[in-house]
């Protein structure tokens, strides 16, 4: 009789579906879900009878309901009621882990992007990692979110990574989990003219941090701004609606961003509101890597098509599919990807990312070699050459912002440069 019931359940909810679609069409795909499903209900009475443990049916209908939405894309996913708390505690900007946007990439966890100022950047993990094992663990086999289930845990435990890195053998890595509060503005003055901005993640924060970020950088410049930097660089992404207030704080008019889904009438358009802006007509660059995703791509995308902005670094990651929390009462909830991004242009981002206007990598700036440094191995200088690749379109979080970043250095040139051109006053 559970079988029936599962079965009749399941059957209705598709037969509801169908009801929008041709009746002619409908009635040949309903018998052929009635078909599907009892090959299912088949499926399911085996594992329970057979199976080596005894196994809780809501375990199995979860397990189902997961490996349905994972086998969609690497973004699709259920989470249960615990997993959609944490999520929801998230984007409002604080919530216990390491730190670290993940997708699937071919099995493995890739690293999306480490969150400043977390253990997963403290640990000097980079975009593009990939995570093989999980306390001795292997990856391969378990679904994204089995992944993340088990990287979480309490505050001040230990937790050993296995990573895969181009140019360089697998290596362990150790990190302590720790509560994690993300600032996602942070600011100050390149010399004295030049506001230097950078946010980390697009959460519940971000907006009012960017305007207060703004009226600070204007105030301690005396009003003489003569330029802005914007820096998305491993900036995982976030929520859209704060994507396309920061996109709007810089322009004047023009669409930021649509989204397009299944059906043309689901399509939306976010156009830029006229008024003052706080640093309108400034020169403008935005810094961007391969940890740039989503709600960063949407943003530098938005900026380069307008020719707002300059677009320095290289390519973005290519995450450009929109994912859509849909609450299931009692049961958690799922994120389905329902719709793709596209900039003012018409440019899809999925799997393609955002290609900068100047191509700058993340190359180190040299300095004086110390004593120390020459007396390094043989094989030391090896290791480091076969990182060099790796490193080009990666930029470690540490030196984010500092004098030791090369591609800060960059864009506070070019930015100089303009201002000189245009008569403006700088240092």
């Amino acid at each position: 009789m559970k079988r029936m019931g599962l079965i009749a359940a399941a059957a209705g909810a598709i037969f509801l579906l169908t009801l929008h679609q041709d009746v002619g069409a409908a009635s040949s795909n309903t018998a052929e879900s009635y078909k599907q499903l009892d090959l299912f209900g088949d499926v399911f009475d085996l594992v329970r009878r057979d199976y080596v443990d005894d196994v809780s049916d809501e375990t199995l209908i979860e397990g189902a309901i997961s490996g349905m939405l994972t086998s969609l894309d690497p973004h699709s996913s259920y989470l249960n009621a615990k997993n959609f708390n944490d999520m929801k505690v998230q984007t409002r900007g604080e919530f216990g882990g390491l730190g670290i946007e993940v997708s699937m990439e071919n099995g493995l966890v890739k690293v999306v992007s480490p969150i400043d100022d977390t253990p997963a950047a403290h640990a000097g993990l980079k975009p593009g990692d990939l995570i093989t094992q999980i306390d001795g663990t292997p990856v391969q086999g378990l679904t994204l979110q089995e992944s993340v289930d088990k990287m979480r845990g309490p505050v001040n435990s230990d937790i050993n990574l296995t990573i895969r890195r181009e140019g360089r053998e697998p290596f362990d890595v150790k990190l302590t989990r720790a509560n994690i509060k993300i600032q996602s503005v942070r600011s100050h003055l390149e010399g004295n003219s030049i506001g230097y901005i950078r946010i980390t993640s697009f959460n519940e924060q971000t907006d009012v941090g960017l305007n207060n970020a703004m009226k600070s950088l204007k105030q301690q410049a005396n009003n003489k701004l003569a330029g802005v930097i914007l820096d998305l660089r491993n900036n995982p992404g976030g929520l859209l609606d704060q994507a396309v207030a920061v996109s709007d704080a810089f322009l004047d008019k023009g669409e930021i961003v649509s989204t397009r889904g299944r059906r043309a009438d689901d399509a939306q358009r976010y156009n830029a509101r006229p008024g003052a802006k706080p640093l309108s007509g400034l020169p403008m660059a935005v810094l961007i890597n391969g940890g740039s995703a989503s709600a960063s791509e949407i943003v530098a995308g938005a900026l380069q098509d307008h020719h707002r902005a300059i677009l320095i670094g290289t390519r973005s990651f290519g995450k450009g599919s929109v994912q859509t929390i849909i609450p299931l009462a009692g049961h958690g909830a799922m994120r389905l990807t329902t719709a793709r991004y596209y900039t003012p242009s018409g440019r899809s981002i999925q799997a393609k990312g955002i290609d900068p206007d100047v191509v700058v990598d993340a190359a180190k700036i040299d300095h004086p070699p110390t004593k120390d440094d020459k007396s390094e191995s043989a094989a030391d200088k090896k290791d480091d050459k076969s990182e060099s690749a790796a490193e080009q379109s990666s930029v470690d979080p540490s030196i984010m912002g500092t004098a030791d970043d090369y591609q800060l250095a960059r864009a506070v040139d070019m930015l100089r440069g303009i201002a000189l051109f245009n008569g403006r006053v700088v240092n």
